[in-house]
């Protein structure tokens, strides 16, 4: 079916999905967990000091940036791994591609609808530090804040994608779990570990800025590398940032990076989605 992009209906697909997030209450449940661990860490992340609540806009995004790391990568990669794999294996994908609609706005809705739903939670689960950092230290700091929860849900986004691409690639839902999970450990855990190997294996042979530019192959280290550069205390808890140059730095080269995880994915998913 070769015609242009109705937005009626992607907007009614994107619909769907969201009010059935809510319905059965994911929007809820991840918006608590978010609730519940950021006041954890913001309250007793400086416990080790001897200070309870927050000591500085500054500290609170570096501890909030680990849990944003684990958590929302993980989270997206679930919400969106069987999006497209699960309507197959149900029986009901040719029935919604038997209706007046392109396989490109069935992906478009799809995603639209999910994007929303973990935009939404994601917000919620940090507008309650919100209050509390506004309530402690007045805007003076609250911008760094919002910059950080705009990247952590840009992280999410970018994550979702990828989600997106490996439902459109499995045969089956246990397939797409798999490579869910495979790709979580890869992404997080594995490729930090693989390049600081490199690098210390080498005796620094590999480094120096180009060796740097390689984390814009991942997403989690845009988001870490877009929060580490946004506040000085936060560039020295890291050890990464020692080896990340300063032109790195620059929050557009970063956001047009996260931005490309949003797009590719995506993308190449539509192109492996055609008939």
């Amino acid at each position: 079916m070769n015609r242009w992009l109705q937005p009626r209906q992607i907007w009614a697909l994107a619909t769907k999905e969201f009010r059935d997030r809510l319905r059965n209450r994911w929007v809820l449940a991840v918006a608590l967990v978010f609730t519940v661990f950021s006041l954890l860490i913001t309250y007793f992340g400086s416990a080790a000091q001897g200070q309870i609540g927050p000591r500085s806009i500054e500290l609170t995004i570096a501890s909030l940036v680990s849990l944003v790391i684990y958590l929302i990568p993980m989270i997206a990669l679930l919400l969106g791994f069987d999006a497209v794999v699960g309507e197959r294996e149900r029986g009901s994908l040719d029935l919604l591609l038997s209706l007046p609609i392109t396989r490109l706005e069935l992906l478009l809705g799809k995603y639209a609808g999910l994007a929303a739903a973990l935009t939404l939670s994601t917000v919620a689960g940090f507008a309650i530090v919100a209050v509390l950092l506004y309530q402690r230290f007045s805007t003076a700091g609250l911008f760094h804040y919002l910059g950080f929860v705009l990247s952590s849900v840009l992280l999410g986004l970018a994550f979702l994608s990828l989600a997106m691409l490996l439902s459109v690639l499995a045969k089956d839902r246990a397939r797409a779990s798999g490579l869910a999970i495979g790709l979580w450990f890869l992404l997080v855990l594995v490729f930090d570990l693989a390049l600081l190997g490199v690098l210390v294996a080498s005796g620094g042979a590999f480094g120096g800025e180009g060796f740097a530019y390689l984390l814009l192959l991942n997403p989690a280290d845009i988001f870490r590398v877009l929060n580490v550069f946004s506040l000085d205390d936060v560039r020295r808890l890291y050890g990464l940032a020692s080896i990340v140059p300063p032109s790195l730095g620059n929050p557009w080269l970063m956001g047009a990076a996260m931005a490309g995880w949003i797009v590719a994915p995506l993308a190449l998913a539509s192109w492996r989605f055609r008939p």
